[in-house]
């Protein structure tokens, strides 16, 4: 596999534009995760634990049935107790003791935290806030990870690990630097120069610069690259300098990401990588949905939601567009200060296999004694007395056995795509109280895309989040933009040529209305697609409207809504409450498909009769019908069903079925307990 090289920051920043196809890709390798294998097992800590103490655990997780354990991660300075001297020894006994279990490892490489005597050698690698004070590294992530000594010393770290590792018999996969999207932005001269690198690399000159930055506006011109400064995360500043420093952040992170994956082709290409990312974190994250190709072979997080809306979105945003089954690396069992609740991490760990998960692992299995979670309870209690968690893991572990063979993981072949990209994100959280947008922008990204995603969970439809430019639209029919503020060229372009090719498009109010550098465009709105939906939208008011879709009359709650001036699009639907009833929805025939606007910003009450509209001529098929808070998948011939409610709900099922798990018949109905889950067949 040949590796291209570009340097971004001077010989400090170089990125490895890695073959897209690469780490994704499971084919040629039948060992890896994949069809008909499930995995139940949990997060451990050996630093935490002497080795007698290890057997015990080891013991209580074969007992429980648990196939996998992570480990490794934020335990830097355990295997690096200094710079340069290594100590494995404890770590080779775990290894050793997994090995003899059965019980398979995932490597978590610890890039994050840094160790305190990496800080105290190379200090570059201390946080710098925006008033220039040097941080110490009080908390975990708090590390510079551009800074050339950390990311040299994090490579040798990964190197070390693998090479040790590389051929021992338990290992299953390795992953990078736990949540690596939650750390810190920096505020150093060091950053600040390496910032104006990738500017030079981006821009070319200062002319082009200025002209991204309309710094025409408010006497902020350029003279010179030595007078760029870091823009604020928090604070004061313009939109369009405050995404290219979200950028420029991203690119970092997927850089130090690169380098990992740059590791695991030398040493481990036997194993994929399964590293637990968190590329929505509001500190900082990253454009995954623009590089998981170059850096991930499955997709996965910690999961740790409250309702089946945002932990739906949750595991179709980590999925993407892969087409490898998820994993959920971290997964709540008790939580911060909360000892837990029975029938819940057992409820979630069927809930994500509906969404084409593979691995649920329990966070953690020992309630740590001491540090920042101190009050998380894990499956051992803090006396390491195993508590009733252990014994639902185990019953999750039973269940995944049984599943494993009738057609799970799930293979997720979506229809349906949401149009989500980190640029878009970036420009919809304007930093600055001065910043207009921050008025505009009333209702955030995320609760138009949870309006658009809700009706399709609830009709059981599976869905990708997808970033437009990344992706082979043609594998959709569907794609839904809700409110997506900031559309490049590239995703632009990419939507002219999905509806041109016969697919269909839903864009809501508040899309396109900014460019590439986060500036309004100067030409009619949709920007760069008022052909496509044949109309133009400039005026906007504070007004929630009620129209009719179909036969159904939907009232919106979000006081919100366009103006829409048809040329060559037909209206389907106009505002009965608002005067002059303008066009509520209009759909427009370009090349071979359509394009559909509808003028307020999306939610649920009026996406899912629109939807609905739209169901048959698509050619998509809502899954099994359930009441409300159940969810269902068919998979195989058999329907697996899971209760998110806490209280018991029947089901209605035509004829009688057999389930898998209680090994119950049923006839007419299916009597699903509170946060019950059951697998039916014929």
């Amino acid at each position: 596999m040949k590796v291209l090289k570009k340097t971004l920051l001077a010989c400090t920043l170089a990125l490895a534009t890695i073959n897209p196809a690469f780490a994704q890709s499971a084919e040629g390798h039948p060992d890896w995760p994949g069809a008909s294998q499930l995995f139940a097992g949990t997060c451990y800590q050996p630093v935490d634990r002497s080795l007698a103490q290890v057997k015990r655990d080891v013991a209580l997780m074969k007992q429980s049935g648990f196939k996998v354990v992570r480990m490794g991660d934020l335990s830097w300075d355990y295997f690096e107790p200094a710079e340069g001297k290594f100590d494995f020894k404890h770590f080779d006994a775990v290894m050793e003791e997994m090995q003899a279990a059965g019980i398979k490892v995932i490597l978590d490489i610890p890039g994050l935290p840094a160790p305190m005597w990496l800080h105290h050698k190379y200090p570059g690698v201390d946080i710098v806030n925006q008033a220039g004070t040097r941080l110490a590294p009080a908390e975990r992530y708090m590390d510079d990870i551009s800074d050339p000594d950390y990311r040299r010393l994090a490579k040798r770290m990964a190197e070390t690990l693998t090479k040790r590792y590389a051929k021992h018999p338990a290992l299953l996969a390795v992953g990078y630097d736990n949540e690596i999207g939650n750390g810190y932005i920096s505020y150093s001269e060091a950053d600040r120069k390496r910032f104006v690198e990738w500017l030079k690399k981006r821009y070319g000159s200062i002319e082009a610069l200025n002209k991204a930055w309309a710094t025409q506006r408010w006497s902020r011109r350029i003279g010179t690259w030595d007078e760029v400064r870091l823009p604020y995360a928090d604070g004061p500043g313009p939109a369009e300098r405050y995404l290219d420093l979200r950028r420029f952040w991203s690119d970092l992170t997927i850089a130090v990401l690169d380098d990992r994956e740059a590791v695991r082709r030398r040493n481990t290409p036997h194993i994929p990588a399964l590293s637990n990312y968190w590329s929505w974190s509001a500190r900082k994250g990253f454009d995954y949905h623009g590089s998981y190709r170059q850096h991930t072979t499955h997709g996965a997080m910690g999961f740790y939601v409250g309702d089946p809306i945002n932990g739906g979105w949750e595991a179709a945003l980590i999925k993407a567009g892969m087409t490898t089954p998820t994993w959920f690396n971290e997964f709540s069992a008790g939580g911060p200060g909360h000892y837990g609740s029975k029938g819940w991490s057992r409820m979630w760990s069927h809930f994500v296999l509906l969404m084409g998960g593979q691995a649920a692992l329990a966070w953690t299995f020992n309630s740590h004694l001491g540090g920042e979670e101190q009050a998380l309870m894990g499956l051992l209690d803090h006396d390491d007395r195993p508590s009733w968690k252990l014994a639902e893991w185990a019953r999750i572990a039973s269940d995944y056995a049984k599943l494993e063979k009738l057609g799970f993981p799930r293979r997720v072949e979506p229809k349906v795509a949401i149009a989500y990209s980190f640029d878009n994100t970036a420009a919809h959280s304007a930093n600055g109280p001065a910043n207009s947008s921050r008025d505009y922008l009333k209702t955030p990204y995320q609760k138009q895309a949870l309006g658009a995603f809700e009706p399709l969970l609830k009709d059981n439809i599976d869905v990708a989040i997808i970033k437009l430019s990344y992706e082979d639209l043609s594998r959709y029919r569907l794609i839904v933009v809700p409110g997506m503020y900031l559309l490049d060229k590239a995703a632009t372009d990419a939507l002219r040529k999905f509806v041109g090719d016969g697919g269909t498009v839903v864009m809501t109010a508040q899309s396109a209305k900014v460019n590439e550098h986060n500036q309004w465009h100067n030409t009619p709105l949709p920007g760069g697609l008022t052909d496509v939906f044949g109309l133009r939208t400039n005026e906007f008011y504070n007004a929630a409207g009620t129209l009719k879709i179909g036969d159904e009359e939907v009232k919106g709650t979000i006081e919100h809504y366009e103006v829409l001036e048809p040329s060559t699009a037909e209206v389907l639907s106009r505002f009965s409450n608002l005067d002059g009833t303008p066009p509520a929805i209009t759909v427009n025939r370009f090349g071979k498909g359509r394009a559909i606007y509808l003028a307020t910003p999306a939610q649920p009450q009026i996406m899912k009769p629109l939807y609905r509209q739209l169901y048959a001529s698509l050619g998509i098929g809502p899954g099994p019908k359930t009441p409300d808070g159940v969810f269902a998948r068919a998979v195989e011939g058999r329907v697996l069903y899971v209760n998110t409610n806490w209280a018991p709900v029947d089901v209605p099922i035509d004829g009688a079925m057999k389930g898998v798990l209680g090994g119950q018949r049923w006839e007419g109905a299916l009597r699903l307990e509170a946060l019950g889950a059951e697998l039916l067949e014929r």
